[in-house]
């Protein structure tokens, strides 16, 4: 009998975006008057999808997520005000935007590593937010960007108070920007960052050009986040200027190692988490929520999630 095992097979791409999408339309059905959580929700859990191509896909420690991010939001604000209302356009000036800003930012950024990277990252989201403050005109300064109304989403669906279409909208975006990122972690592209992330010496000793592909992962991570910041500038129909801030990235790394870097799906369990906690604890002391969500955080670190589950499984008598 041969001891030979088939090769393993990574489930298909568009498996987690499909129980998204439904987990998603239950929640909208099943919680109307949550309609702008939801949308937060998926808004949140774009952005740290985003961060997980950087931290758990290409290795990259950064602080600076806000600023894409930021990006994104300021981009698709000042065309709806100046140009045109349309979301899906504005939608598209974001994405634009962020990946213009992590591909101009990255070509200099990715020339160090370690805890160097992590430093300029973050200076170059205080760089981002002072000409926010200084271009006053055109984003408000400390005042942030408003004044833009929306067209209707397609011609059809208006962006009400409720939030019903915004929570849509947003849960539209976020699927397909998972399948996105799943075709691309999966691929042959995927699978040499991925090996870059494990070892830049010997990827490059294969002749695998590094620096190109951890540029490329980069700039798509500033697309998806400049869509988040879009979506975030449409739906609340205001930029302020914390859009650009350290505690936004901050956040988005720790709702990042909630769920588990490199999994993609844990960025969008981490997001939902830390945004239920944030949202259930602020309500009901919105003084002290923070102590809640740090304690939660010291559990994650001293017993993972993959770990605690392995120890109920074998506590139970499943099998593995």
């Amino acid at each position: 009998m041969s001891l030979d095992h088939p090769p393993l097979r990574s489930a298909p791409a568009w498996r987690a975006p499909l129980v998204l999408l439904a987990l998603g339309l239950l929640a909208w059905v099943a919680l109307p008057e949550q309609a702008g959580l939801l949308t937060r929700i998926a808004i949140t859990a774009l952005l740290v999808l985003s961060l997980d191509l950087v931290v758990g896909i290409a290795g990259l420690a950064t602080l600076g997520q806000a600023a894409l991010f930021g990006a994104g939001a300021y981009a698709a604000g000042i065309f709806a005000l100046r140009l045109h209302p349309d979301p899906l356009l504005g939608l598209a000036v974001g994405m634009a935007a962020g990946a213009l800003l992590a591909l101009v930012s990255g070509a200099f950024l990715l020339r160090y590593q370690g805890f160097s990277f992590l430093m300029l990252s973050v200076a170059v989201a205080q760089i981002a937010a002072s000409l926010a403050l200084k271009a006053r005109d055109w984003t408000g300064g400390d005042d942030g960007l408003s004044g833009f109304v929306m067209a209707p989403l397609f011609g059809r669906f208006a962006f009400d108070l409720a939030g019903r279409s915004a929570a849509l909208y947003a849960l539209a975006v976020l699927v397909l920007a998972l399948y996105l990122a799943r075709r691309v972690v999966d691929s042959p592209f995927g699978l040499s960052v991925r090996g870059i992330h494990q070892s830049r010496a010997r990827m490059a000793a294969l002749g695998t050009p590094v620096f190109a592909r951890l540029l490329a992962m980069y700039t798509l991570a500033g697309l998806l986040a400049g869509a988040a910041g879009a979506l975030s500038a449409q739906t609340n129909a205001i930029v302020g200027i914390d859009s650009l801030g350290f505690a936004l990235s901050a956040e988005a790394l720790v709702m990042l190692i909630l769920g588990g870097a490199g999994r993609l799906t844990g960025a969008l369990v981490g997001a939902l988490v830390f945004t239920l906690l944030h949202h259930t604890a602020a309500s009901i002391n919105p003084y002290h929520w923070l102590f809640v969500v740090g304690a939660v955080l010291m559990v994650v670190v001293m017993l993972p999630p993959g770990q605690a589950w392995g120890r109920l499984r074998a506590r139970l008598g499943w099998a593995r």
